[in-house]
């Protein structure tokens, strides 16, 4: 377990890897930027492709340029991922941040594998997100078990979203910097996790009720959870807030791109 734990940590020190990993947090901050302007289109009453991660990769294929950019957000992501998986290796780290680690590794690898997919064409948004999470439900909410899992699915994504929250109001983001990013980065910090977490504790909900209702339409990620945050009063206004988080929150990840503690 040792010679694992300081390969690992060799890994995770090693210039390659971690300017992969910082390409990585400026690829989040691209995406969530995207996610934002989607948001925003949304708000002001336009048609717009999905407003989630899916929505923003699809954006970005529409043109030469941009899937030179999803490209480089593959490489990216698929660095940010091995990275975190690198470092949940490291033995001597406390059992809850190696699992994390875990986590997120592999939801990197999973985005930096759909951002692929959206480069080379064969994805499209209309095959993905929100449709793809409707195919999935569908299948286990046809049964006890999976909609037992749905609703623990659910609570997860609220209990997510409710740590984004506190770790924005708490400033507990600055855990993962090197250094202070100074005050506007900050203010993007606290404002942009704050904001997502909002919007995530919806998509959570949404699951939950989808598997109380039995109906897979109800749960449809982050663009069905701005949609029914659109169909509230002054849901217009509320979504555009949201937009705003994610842009504050893609300030932060450019910040963390270059002071993030790798």
């Amino acid at each position: 377990m040792n010679d694992i734990g300081r390969a690992a940590r060799d890994a995770t020190d090693h210039p390659v890897v971690e300017g992969a990993a910082r390409a990585g947090y400026a690829a989040n901050a691209l995406v969530h930027l995207l996610i934002a302007w989607l948001c925003l289109q949304l708000a002001l009453g336009a048609a717009t492709k999905g407003a989630d991660q899916s929505g923003a990769l699809s954006v970005l294929s529409q043109s030469g340029l941009g899937k030179l950019t999803l490209w480089a957000c593959v490489i990216g992501f698929a660095g940010l991922g091995l990275w975190q998986l690198a470092d949940g290796f490291v033995p001597w780290r406390e059992v809850g941040d190696r699992v994390k680690a875990f986590g997120k590794g592999i939801a990197y690898l999973f985005l930096a594998f759909t951002a692929s997919q959206f480069a080379r064409g064969s994805e499209t948004s209309s095959t993905s997100g929100s449709t793809r999470t409707r195919t999935v439900l569908s299948g286990l909410l046809d049964n006890t078990g999976g909609r037992i899992l749905v609703v623990l699915i659910g609570l997860g994504v609220i209990a997510i979203g409710g740590y984004h929250v506190y770790k924005g109001v708490k400033e507990k983001f600055l855990e993962d910097l090197e250094k202070h990013p100074g005050r506007w980065a900050v203010l993007a910090g606290r404002i942009g996790y704050a904001l997502k977490g909002v919007a995530l504790a919806v998509v959570g909900i949404l699951f939950v009720q989808a598997a109380w209702t039995t109906n897979a339409a109800k749960a449809t990620g982050l663009d069905g959870a701005l949609h029914e945050i659109l169909r509230q009063p002054f849901g217009r206004i509320l979504v555009g807030f949201v937009g705003l988080g994610f842009a504050a929150f893609a300030v932060y990840s450019a910040a963390r791109s270059r002071y993030g503690r790798v």
